[in-house]
């Protein structure tokens, strides 16, 4: 009896086999408003497919219109995605994977700062949106981002996790958030998503794909729409940026940074050094070891 050409392969694995080739493409979470947004559009501009990872349709479908009338058709897609729900992840990532569409960017963009609680997965809020939900996305886009290579994963962090306390245990990450501004949370979500990238960067080390993390500077965006009220004028006393200057970094790793500067952190799209804490590389391999547990049932 002969074996038919797909037994004994996963559904991915043979997605991957059979891949559309079409022009470079990116996914961009978050990118509905702020430095998300003005990303998409500028990576439209350079040529790019882009597919607008959001909570909200109706959010997203301004920038769509907007990328479209600006390129031309079928530049701008939208996927549904709650970065608060591994169930949403998951399907955000098998509707992306179904088009048979390569991947060359993915942008993990998305973040909250000052939002309390739990996410729905059950996670402290902003360690759970901001890093738990995209370690997810990243993990299930891996296989496709490595057939596309030379590929790139960007991770928007901030010069913020230099606030995280000194002493982390990522196991309260489970529980809901303890401070009242929730400002000491997004500081540790933060540093996360600086030592996911690094560690990831060992991971993929000669796969094609390279990863970088990044500050945005302090950018006027509605990442902090859920701070207390009192302390929103302190930010813009310090000098806010534009979304369009927040999103130079960004843009700078997406589409410039060497690939062998792979796991690097950036600022002012220059290569910077993370804290002390974030360039740790036990407390790198304990994070990834404890999201890939947290996560194995949706892989």
């Amino acid at each position: 009896m002969t074996n038919s050409p797909n037994e004994g392969t996963s559904s991915s694995e043979n997605r991957d086999h059979n891949i559309t080739k079409v022009a470079q493409v990116a996914i961009v979470s978050g990118a509905n408003t702020g430095i998300g947004s003005v990303t998409a559009k500028e990576l439209a501009r350079a040529g790019f497919e882009v597919y607008l990872a959001c909570k909200s349709l109706l959010r997203a479908q301004p920038i769509i219109d907007s990328i479209n009338a600006h390129n031309g058709p079928g530049k701008a897609f939208y996927l549904e995605l709650d970065l608060e729900n591994f169930e949403s992840v998951r399907a955000c990532a098998e509707q992306f994977l179904n088009t048979n569409k390569p991947l060359h960017l993915l942008i993990n963009n998305a973040g909250v700062a000052g939002k309390k609680g739990k996410t729905k997965s059950g996670f402290e809020m902003a360690f759970g949106i901001n890093h738990m939900g995209h370690f997810l996305l990243t993990q299930l886009l891996l296989d496709r981002l490595k057939s596309s290579s030379p590929s790139r994963i960007v991770t928007v962090a901030s010069r913020a996790h230099k606030r995280a306390p000194g002493e982390i245990n990522w196991l309260h990450t489970l529980e809901p958030t303890r401070t009242w501004t929730g400002i000491t949370e997004y500081a540790i979500s933060k540093l996360a998503n600086i030592q996911f990238s690094a560690e990831l960067a060992k991971h993929l080390d000669g796969t094609g794909v390279a990863t970088y993390s990044l500050h945005p500077g302090v950018v006027q965006t509605e990442v902090w729409r859920e701070l207390p009220v009192f302390l929103r004028p302190l930010l813009k006393l310090r000098g806010m940026l534009t979304p369009e200057e927040g999103a130079k970094t960004t843009l700078h790793c997406a589409l410039v940074a060497p690939l062998e500067q792979s796991g690097l952190y950036y600022a002012n799209s220059a290569i910077e050094s993370p804290s002390v804490l974030a360039q740790n590389s036990v407390l790198q391999k304990q994070l990834w070891d404890l999201s890939l547990q947290w996560v194995d049932k949706y892989l």
